[in-house]
């Protein structure tokens, strides 16, 4: 089954409202095994909008609009599909009911063109919209379909889950079944060489790739029956991806670094406490995300001067002075004083140039140190990073959480 998406309104347009119901329904879209390739946004125009739907039926199956659902003279969704599929609208007295009520209980009179919104034609699947005063439908015609929900998201989100995407998994008559394995320490380029036999070969499931900053994420779908069956045809793909690659992969199930490394330090009953410096409080927000995080998580202190770095966390005066700040001795001295001063099992530290300034010869914008201070010792490494300021501390956060989990995760 084939859809297609047009989001109605002047207002997307011009980028006065951001187009979030898109994004939501694509990801949603995305596991049912409804295929999409197309997507349009088109004002409150009574001709392009025609234009648009009569497009969007020739070359699809199910037709998804939002918007354009109101009671104003600029809403013109649902008359202008049903003239694309040759119906007429009437009066659902039961919807109007529903309206005067929803008004009345509000203590709101009801204006006449509200009416518009109660008409449908007669042979319509109504979709309740228990969050504002604009049922959706849908709308069938010679083997076609369209889906008319409300423009607000508050609306759309709670009638496309539950009521829109049921009903195209039952006329889909299969879904695709998606696991996401993370991968951090290993570049695009690498993981796609390694897997080259695999991914050339891939039939059902599929592999496809993709980057994010400072890791890679690899989906492998299987178009399947139920979740069952799609488990069956996935895990040995994802073992053979774990075999091949080794280490460098984080989870098999789309689960972030921090989020690994949060229910390892649970699981484990062990604490950490954290110093930064170039990632400026990053680190520690990575892990109060989550919630439960105070099962483990005591403190985090943010060391920007050498002042701080001395007071704090009883950084030598004389590291600083001989090797400075962004130094392995300076890194292991805040990780190892961290961890004293707040009596943990583990104690992460991060210190670096971010750039756009700062840096030496031999230690140029990009150079990070982290620390990991534990029972077994202190681990230092030297990160030699690129980029922007933002990009640089993400990545110096990213390789912290890595340093973390490669050692709590073998415990």
């Amino acid at each position: 089954m084939i859809a297609e998406l047009i989001c109605v309104g002047t207002e997307l347009l011009m980028g006065q409202v951001l187009n979030t119901n898109a994004h939501f329904i694509a990801k949603e879209l995305a596991p049912s095994g409804v295929d999409m390739y197309h997507q349009i946004v088109v004002g409150d125009n009574p001709k392009r909008l025609t234009e648009a739907v009569e497009t969007a039926l020739s070359r699809a199956d199910v037709v998804l609009l939002s918007g354009g659902l109101g009671p104003t003279d600029d809403d013109l969704t649902k008359e202008t599909v049903a003239k694309a599929l040759g119906k007429e609208l009437v009066l659902f007295d039961d919807e109007w009911e529903k309206l005067k009520y929803w008004f009345s209980s509000r203590g709101r009179a009801i204006a006449p063109n509200n009416k518009k919104q109660a008409m449908f034609p007669a042979d319509a699947i109504i979709l309740e919209n228990p969050n504002g005063t604009a049922p959706g439908c849908i709308m069938e015609a010679d083997g076609k379909a369209a889906v008319l929900m409300p423009g607000p998201p508050r609306e759309l989100m709670p009638m496309f889950k539950n009521l829109v995407l049921p009903w195209l998994l039952e006329k889909a008559g299969h879904r695709l079944y998606s696991r996401e394995i993370r991968i951090f320490g290993m570049g695009e380029s690498d993981v796609t060489y390694r897997l080259d036999e695999l991914i050339k070969h891939q039939t059902n499931p599929t592999i496809a790739p993709y980057a994010k900053t400072g890791e890679v994420t690899l989906r492998v779908t299987a178009r399947c029956r139920d979740d069952a069956e799609g488990e069956a045809l996935v895990l040995p793909v994802i073992e053979t991806i774990r075999a091949t690659l080794g280490d460098v992969v984080y989870d098999t199930n789309g689960r972030e670094l921090a989020e690994v490394c949060h229910h390892a330090l649970i699981e484990s009953g062990r604490t950490l406490a954290v110093s930064e410096s170039c990632t400026g409080g990053r680190l520690a927000d990575a892990f109060i995300n989550y919630p439960g995080s105070s099962a483990y998580f005591i403190e985090g202190d943010v060391t920007y001067s050498n002042d701080a770095k001395m007071r704090r966390l009883g950084v030598r005066k004389e590291t600083l002075d001989t090797v400075g700040a962004v130094s392995e001795e300076c890194a292991r001295e805040m990780a190892e004083g961290t961890r004293k001063a707040a009596n943990t099992d583990y104690a992460l530290s991060t210190t670096g140039y971010a750039g756009p300034d700062g840096g030496e010869p031999d230690k140029p914008v990009g150079t990070v140190f982290i620390a990991l201070a534990s029972e077994d010792g202190t681990i230092v490494k030297r990160l030699n990073l690129f980029g922007d300021r933002d990009r640089i501390r993400h990545a110096a956060m990213l390789n912290a959480l890595d340093l973390l989990r490669r050692n709590i995760c073998t415990k």
